[in-house]
């Protein structure tokens, strides 16, 4: 029998699903100081990226590439990160983060710096619904 994908729970409790690409779900991390995409290959048991095949892998990229305009459409960021980290959650997953001269961690990574400040109700959900378009117009 082949396991079935499940996504991390730490992903699931800190993020906002946003909708599913050919192969990864999409989700917004739910901390409104930074525009933060998270994209998720639904695959079971990967943990690197060279556990792909060569045609997620390609699929993979090109939805981080569509992910990065995206981000850049939705906020106008100085700079997009985009990285695969996996030290706290080891499912690969590729964080994509709007980044700002302003935000609060830079020109350092955001990990570790204050505390998460969850979306309100309401931004939640225009935030998720404006990604929604973006993602179906791209």
């Amino acid at each position: 029998m082949i396991d079935a994908f499940a996504l991390d729970p730490r992903l699931s409790t800190e993020t906002v699903p946003v909708g599913d690409l050919a192969l990864s779900s999409v989700l917004l991390m739910d901390d409104a100081r930074f525009p933060w995409l998270i994209l998720v290959p639904r695959r079971a048991g990967l943990s690197e990226l060279t556990d792909l095949t060569s045609e997620d892998a390609a699929a993979l990229m090109e939805e981080t590439r569509v992910a990065v305009g995206v981000m850049q459409a939705l906020a106008q960021p100085d700079k997009v990160n985009v990285g695969a980290l996996g030290n706290v959650v080891p499912q690969l997953h590729v964080h994509v983060i709007g980044r700002f001269l302003s935000d609060p961690a830079w020109p350092h990574p955001v990990w570790g710096v204050g505390s998460r400040n969850p979306y309100p109700p309401h931004a939640r959900i225009q935030m998720v619904e404006r990604l929604g378009a973006l993602f179906g117009a791209a």
